[in-house]
């Protein structure tokens, strides 16, 4: 969706895990190699057209400087300013989750 903010990542492709998809997402969309990180929430969300599942994790560690590979810009924020960005709304809850932890 044009105009808004998301989250790296994207879709799992069939046989594969949801780690190894986050692994190979981040790898294409910031260069980099994660080496810690932990499950920290799930949502699924209704679109007009389709229903989306996202599994969110947190990454700790990881090998290489962030960029956007894909031509895509970056942006680190803060949990307070995090809800100040136009995020996807399927991603919008994420942001109390975040705030309360």
């Amino acid at each position: 969706m044009q105009d808004f903010w998301e989250f790296p990542g994207g879709k799992v492709m069939q046989g594969e895990s949801t780690t190894d998809a986050l692994s190979r997402e981040l790898h294409e969309e910031l260069g980099i190699r994660i080496t810690a990180f932990e499950h920290f929430f799930s949502l699924e969300h209704d679109y007009p057209d389709i229903r989306v599942a996202i599994e969110f994790f947190l990454v700790g560690e990881w090998q290489g400087k962030p960029s956007g590979v894909e031509g895509q810009e970056l942006m680190w924020v803060t949990c307070d300013e995090l809800g100040e960005s136009k995020l996807l709304p399927a991603d919008e809850p994420l942001v109390d989750v975040l705030r309360r932890r």
